[in-house]
This record gives C-alpha cells, structure tokens and sequence, in this order.
C-alpha cells in the first residue's frame, strides 16, 4: 500500500461527507463473522444442495455421488485459498465495496468497475430469487403442516420485504446481531441432528466410502464436477469484508472473520454431508427418492424411514427457514454498501452514495429494495418466466438468480484470484500469494465452466444474463469518471482509519 499525508478534516462549514455506520457503536468480530455465515446460509445450503455435488438433479448429471463430502473437503480449500487473498487484501484496504475494491486493486479502475457493477447485479439478483423462495416455503409449509393458506406467496412476499427494509435502514449493527441469532440456532440444531443421524447409523458408517474416489461416478471427473457446486456452497464468505467501514478493528477482524467463517462453515458442511450420505444408507437410488431435500427425509418419522419425527422434522423446518432469513439478511447488507461504495467512486449516479442519519446507505438501499419488489411482481405476473415444469413458479425464478448471482460470483473470486498476483506483488510472502492465487484459480475456474457446460434451458439464460451484465459494466466503466486518483483516500472514515489507499 502506498502511504502518504493524511487527508485533512473538512473545513468549517463544508458539507459533511458520506460516512458509514455514523457515531454509533462500531462492529466487533462477532458482528462481521455473522455478516459472513448469514450471507453462506450454511444450514440453507446442506438442506438444499448437497443433491446438486452428487450430481443427482445437477443440470449436467454429473457429480460426486456417494463421495460429495470429498467434493465438498477440496472446493473448502480452494475457497480457502481465495479466503487469504481476501485476507490479505482487508489488511490494506477497508472499504464498503470490499471485493470490487480488491479487484480494483489487481487488474485496475476500468475492470474493478465492471467487475464491481456484475458483482452486485449478481448478488442482488441472488437475493431477489431468494426472497421470492422464502416466501414460497413459508407459504407451502404452512398449507402441508398446518393447512394454514390465509396468506398467497406475494403476501409473504411483501412482508419478508417489508422486514428487510426495517433491517437496513435500523443499521447493520442490528442486523448482524439478528444474523447471529438465527446462524446459532440453525447451525446448532442441523449440527446436533447430523451426529445423531450419524450415531443411529452406527456399524453402517464407512467414512472412508465417502472420502474415496472411486466412488464417484466418473472416478475424479465426477469429484471435480461435484467441486463445481461445492464452490456455490460457500459464496459469500467474503461479505464481513463489506462492513471495514462500519468494524472497530478492521485490520485484525476482517481477516480473522473471512478466514474463520470458511473453516468453520467447512466443517459443518463435511460433517453434515456424510450425516446424508450415511443415513441413505450410501445409495444413490435411495437419496435420489429424496433429493428435493434431503435433510427433511432424515428428519421425518421412523416410520415413514427417517430418523427423526413430526415434531423433529417441523423443527428442522424452521431453522431452514430461519437460516434462509439471515442469508437474505446478509445480502441486502452486502448490496447496499457495494452500490454505496461505487457510487462514492463515480461509478454510479452520485445520489446512490447518500447515507442516513443512523448512517446506513440510504437510496442505496432503496435501490436494493426496488429490484426485489420488481422480482415479486414478475413472480406473481408472469407465470412462464424461467418456468421449470413440475416446479412452482418462485422455485423457477430463484433458480435463475441463484444461477445467475452464482455465476457472477465464482467469475468475481477468479478476477480476484487473478489480479492478485499483481495487486499483491509486494507481498512479503509472494510465494504463498502465487499458490493461493494458482489454487483459486484452478477451483473458481472449474465452478464457472460447470455453469455453463452442457447446461440447459432456461438455466443457461443465466450464463447469458452474466455475460451481458459484465459487458454493460465494461461499458460503463469506459463512461464513467471513476477515482480523480489512482489513490482514494476515504475522508469519511474516523481519523484512525484515513489515509491515501492503492486502488
């Protein structure tokens, strides 16, 4: 990092400059830890996609089979590896925009830009097809558990929105809190039911089935197409990056909350994985029976094969839902700031950078807010919008922007991956940065060319929808003023934190 005299205090009088996070308490570990997690939806994610590592409704019909943990163990650490670029990057720059400054810093302004404005189309498209899903499970849940329909999947729609709306404008510090609550509970409970489906398993455990191979269909071109999806399982990991701003200690916590949420997430997923394979019984056939989610087959009554009950399975339930609420949680929180952030850098409209009086990211926020209410209406309007047959319509359209918000991902972390080797050149251990970076590379890679390899419609649409986006965003990059500077020096954080920054 480039260091320089420390940008002077505004002048008496002038205008007072954006500044997040306010003069409220600032944001500790467990604050950016939870951004973090919420935003990986760890217990949202074995629920749902552990079918898609073992290939089984994978749109390719590749995947790792009974081997998925495996799957999973390798994409851990080839996250990891972009989790020390990461790392490394929030050492030097604590910033809103977080990822798009990293990138930014690597391969320069224009493609930081363009790579900055896919990168929160994508998280947000994310996160409008996650609100759309909530909304649909909370509604088709009620109606199966306790024939309760009072409320169509819109109304529960308006309402989750309504919610989040409350949660970004009270502040970010309340939010992650609320992310924490909801991340102990259902990581906790998941957890505590796996080793229990692990221990009733007993004699029939064989980890090493899971962790071989050769149990993959295809041997390790099927362990490397279920890498594809164990890539998706931890997208982002990297979000407590986007609170430097708000953090007492950016410089020590940021690290440690990007590093420590991969491992611990990791974990759970290997532990959680195997609990599904195991309590399958190691058969595909018998998994594939129930694929759609699998956790809940485990949970359901001895009598109707799985290892729990009626109350077991609504409490798992619950939690998935609950979980599902901080991810929704931590995108929001991630969206509004990387718009912030870009808007304070001249890539967007100048207004998008305004901040409230409890300093939180105010239109840009609103922005968020627009996009996912415009993604209700198209839910609730156009039926045959991204439609899958057999499948209802909010699962279709969170289909896509999972699809789409994935990609857009996974291609962010190998521009990341890629522009470290120049961004952090003067790096006292290059040499790890050139192997960390090689390794991120090689697993952000193959997560991108599993999106679009062989994929179908109108799943590929998303592929295109990417494309596009990252094209606008060169385009507006070419436009836009951009940094007067090749340094920012970010006049609206405390003193402490002032002073010139690479870019």
């Amino acid at each position: 990092m480039t260091h320089s005299q420390s940008t002077p205090p505004p002048a008496a009088g002038s205008a007072e400059p954006t500044k997040l996070g306010g003069s409220g308490r600032k944001l500790t570990l467990v604050d950016v830890v939870a951004q973090s997690v919420g935003f990986m939806g760890p217990v949202f994610s074995i629920a749902f996609l552990v079918p898609l590592v073992m290939g089984i409704i994978s749109a390719t019909g590749n995947g790792a089979g009974i081997a998925a943990p495996l799957s999973i163990a390798i994409a851990a650490v080839g996250i990891l590896a972009v989790a020390w670029i990461v790392a490394e990057y929030a050492k030097r720059i604590q910033a809103a925009g977080a990822l798009y400054d990293y990138v930014t810093d690597g391969l320069g302004q224009k493609m930081g830009a363009a790579a900055g404005f896919l990168y929160y189309v994508g998280v947000t498209a994310l996160g409008a097809g996650l609100l759309v899903l909530i909304a649909g499970t909370i509604h088709d849940t009620l109606a199966s558990e306790f024939q309760f329909t009072g409320i169509p999947v819109t109304g529960w729609a308006i309402i989750l929105l309504v919610f989040i709306a409350m949660i970004m404008f009270l502040g970010v510090a309340l939010s992650t809190r609320f992310q924490l609550v909801l991340a102990l509970l259902s990581v906790a409970t998941v957890l505590i039911f796996s080793i229990y489906v692990i221990l009733k398993v007993g004699s029939g455990n064989n980890v090493a089935a899971a962790f071989n191979p050769s149990n993959a269909p295809g041997g390790w071109s099927g362990i490397a197409f279920g890498m594809v999806y164990g890539v998706l399982l931890f997208t982002g990991f990297e979000t407590a990056a986007n609170l430097g701003e708000e953090t007492e200690h950016p410089k020590r916590d940021i690290p440690r909350a990007v590093v420590t949420s991969v491992v611990v997430v990791a974990a759970f997923y290997v532990i959680c994985s195997y609990a599904q394979v195991a309590g399958y019984g190691f058969d595909l056939e018998a998994f594939g029976k129930n694929a759609a989610a699998p956790l809940f087959g485990l949970g359901a009554p001895t009598e109707a094969g799985g290892y729990g009950s009626t109350a077991v399975l609504r409490l798992l339930e619950l939690v998935v839902i609950l979980d599902m609420l901080a991810v929704l949680i931590g995108i929001s929180v991630a969206s509004s700031r990387g718009i912030f952030a870009m808007s304070r850098d001249h890539h967007f409209p100048s207004v998008l950078g305004k901040v409230s009086r409890r300093g939180t990211p105010l239109n840009a926020s609103g922005v968020v807010l627009v996009f996912f209410a415009i993604w209700i209406v198209l839910t609730r309007q156009y039926t045959g919008l991204f439609a899958i047959p057999g499948y209802p319509h909010y699962f279709a359209m969170f289909n896509f922007g999972s699809a789409f918000g994935g990609l857009a991902l996974a291609l962010i972390y190998l521009l990341l991956c890629v522009g470290a080797l120049r961004g952090l050149r003067d790096h006292p251990r290059y040499a790890v940065v050139i192997l960390t970076a090689v390794v991120g590379i090689l697993v952000t890679g193959a997560a991108v060319f599993g999106a679009v390899y062989q994929v179908p419609a109108p799943t590929i649409y998303a592929a295109y929808g990417v494309a596009g986006v990252f094209l606008i965003g060169v385009v507006l990059a070419l436009v836009a003023k951009g940094p007067q500077t090749a340094h920012t020096s970010f006049d609206e954080l405390p003193a402490a934190e002032q002073g010139p920054v690479k870019l």
